[in-house]
């Protein structure tokens, strides 16, 4: 019998305080784009994102909704994979730090690689499942 540190006894309270900070920074940061839509569009063109007009909501989507579907613990498995791939990308677009010099390359690559981390943690969350207190749970979709 392994030693898990007494993991299994607070389980499902960790994984629902994981949910909740991790999808923190998606829901405010989501929120932020849809209060500021425009600001939004206009931000995405100026860094290069492609097609900023159909970016704009599709950040909006995956930040904002399926960050909350998330917290709500709402098919937890397969939007945490899909937001870990929305992850990857906004990474890659948005971080290219390989592009750059200086400060600016200095804070890309910082960005990078938060991303990569908060990949591995949504990875995690496919992995886990979201625990017993959770709608997946309420509605055996876990």
């Amino acid at each position: 019998m392994r030693n898990t540190f007494g993991a299994e006894l607070i389980r499902d309270p960790l994984l629902l305080v994981s949910r909740i900070l991790m999808m923190l920074l998606f829901v405010v940061f989501g929120w932020q784009k849809l209060t500021g839509y425009s600001g939004t569009i206009a931000y995405f063109a100026q860094s290069g994102v492609p097609l900023p007009s159909l970016a704009a909501p599709i950040a909006v989507i995956m930040e904002l909704g399926v960050g909350i579907a998330i917290v709500l613990g709402l098919f937890t498995r397969p939007l945490a994979m899909l937001l870990g791939l929305y992850t990857l990308a906004t990474a890659v677009l948005g971080h290219h730090f390989w592009t750059m010099s200086g400060a600016e390359q200095v804070e890309a690559e910082i960005n990078f690689f938060k991303n990569v981390s908060i990949m591995a943690g949504l990875f995690v969350f496919y992995l886990t499942g979201a625990g017993r207190f959770s709608l997946d749970e309420k509605l055996n979709l876990g």
